[in-house]
């Protein structure tokens, strides 16, 4: 039997910088980075069901390789407590009694927010949502509704 080997992260991502760009739909592009996604988000509540009491908060973090800029990587956490509205960051609040997942908001990187911020009143409607987010984390909005999630003054 011969063995078949796989091709690393790292020569994938520079073959890919060697390619010429396409015109690749980014809707397209954004469902093949989240096939997994959800499988990961309820994957992570099993893991952490019997380590968090009540209700609890999932953190998906994406990330940038340094040294491959076109590699995102998402790492998936849960914890008790509502984290700090940050760049990068999707936060879902598990409900316990109902077994149910509350999407509270998505910020996405610090040039992408500043791009959106800049040019609010001109954004196609697909990403209104996403930049109202970036607005309200802006402004406190979403740092308010942390602390209230916290219960913190």
């Amino acid at each position: 039997m011969v063995e078949q080997k796989k091709e690393t992260v790292g020569s994938a991502a520079y073959r890919l910088l060697q390619q010429e760009p396409d015109d690749t739909d980014a809707i397209e592009l954004e469902r093949e980075m989240h096939k997994e996604y959800e499988q990961n988000i309820f994957a992570c509540i099993e893991r952490h069901k019997n380590t968090l009491f009540g209700d609890f908060y999932v953190v998906v973090i994406t990330k940038k390789e340094p040294l491959m800029k076109n590699v995102l990587r998402q790492y998936y956490c849960a914890r008790q407590s509502c984290p700090t509205p940050d760049y990068d960051q999707t936060v879902y609040r598990y409900n316990r009694f109902h077994e149910s997942i509350d999407f509270l908001w998505v910020i996405p990187s610090r040039e992408t927010c500043f791009f959106l911020k800049n040019n609010a009143l001109t954004i196609v409607p697909e990403q209104r949502d996403l930049c109202n987010f970036v607005l309200d984390f802006e402004d406190g909005t979403l740092m308010k509704l942390a602390k209230r999630l916290n219960n913190e003054e």
